[in-house]
C-alpha cells in the first residue's frame, strides 16, 4: 500500500528500515497528498482486517545531503523524529511543510511546541487532517 502511494503521488523510496519508509518527494503538496492517500487506504483496509495495521507518518521539508542513493543530515533526522512522536493513524509536520503548503486546501491542527530528541530548539508540530468529514 505503502508502495503503491509513493508512485501514485510521484513520491521515491529511498529506503526502508524494518517496518518503516523513508521516502522523497519534489514538493511540500505531493508528500501531504501522498501521506493522506496511505492513510485513507490503511483505515479502509482496516475496515474488514483481521489485523488492523496502524501506520504513523512523519514530513519534514528541506535540503537533505544525498550520497550513494540515500539521504542523511539535519532534514532526515528531524523527518524521523516527527514521526517518532506520531502516534498510529496520525500525519505530523513542522511549520515548514504547512507553510509551503500553504493555499492547497489542505486542513492543520496547531499542536503546539515539541521537543524532540536531538534538537536544541523545540518544533512547532501540525496534526494534518485526513479523515473525511461526518
Amino acid at each position: 500500500m505503502v508502495r503503491e502511494a509513493l508512485k501514485a503521488h510521484g513520491g521515491s523510496e529511498v529506503k526502508t528500515m524494518g517496518d518503516g519508509f523513508m521516502a522523497s518527494f519534489s514538493s511540500a503538496t505531493k508528500a501531504l497528498e501522498c501521506a493522506i492517500a496511505m492513510q485513507r487506504a490503511f483505515a479502509e483496509h482496516n475496515e474488514s482486517a483481521e489485523e488492523p495495521i496502524k501506520v504513523r507518518v512523519g514530513l519534514n521539508a528541506g535540503e537533505p545531503i544525498a550520497e550513494d542513493d540515500d539521504l542523511f543530515g539535519t532534514a532526515v533526522n528531524l523527518a524521523a523524529r516527527i514521526c517518532a512522536h506520531a502516534e498510529a493513524g496520525q500525519i505530523l509536520a513542522p511549520i515548514v511543510v504547512r507553510e509551503l503548503a500553504a493555499g492547497k486546501q489542505f486542513m492543520f491542527a496547531d499542536l503546539g511546541e515539541t521537543e524532540l530528541r536531538g534538537f536544541e530548539d523545540p518544533v512547532r508540530l501540525y496534526e494534518v487532517r485526513w479523515r473525511e468529514a461526518g
